[in-house]
């Protein structure tokens, strides 16, 4: 996983998870990786700080990968790559 202040990998889909606290932005990833194929990156956007903890558990244990993160602005953006 790559945390460098580098340009973020190219993305399929999108998720703004912005004012949401936890177990919301889990929830809204379970349902939007649904619609989307193994291989295909998603960029999710959260505020909240507990998605730090809670996103690379929920990659770990579904099998997907975080390939880039970082906190920009105050908001936290997650590069996932479907398993």
């Amino acid at each position: 996983m790559d945390d460098t202040a580098d340009a973020p990998p190219v993305h399929d889909a999108e998720l703004d998870t912005t004012g949401l606290y936890c177990p919301e932005p889990i929830m809204l990833m379970h349902n939007k990786v649904r619609d989307m194929q193994r291989e295909e990156v998603l960029k999710v956007i959260a505020s909240d700080p507990a998605t730090t903890r809670d996103v690379p558990k929920f990659c770990r244990f579904l099998g997907h990968e975080l390939i880039h993160q970082r906190e920009l602005d105050g908001c936290y953006e997650y590069f996932i790559r479907l398993g």
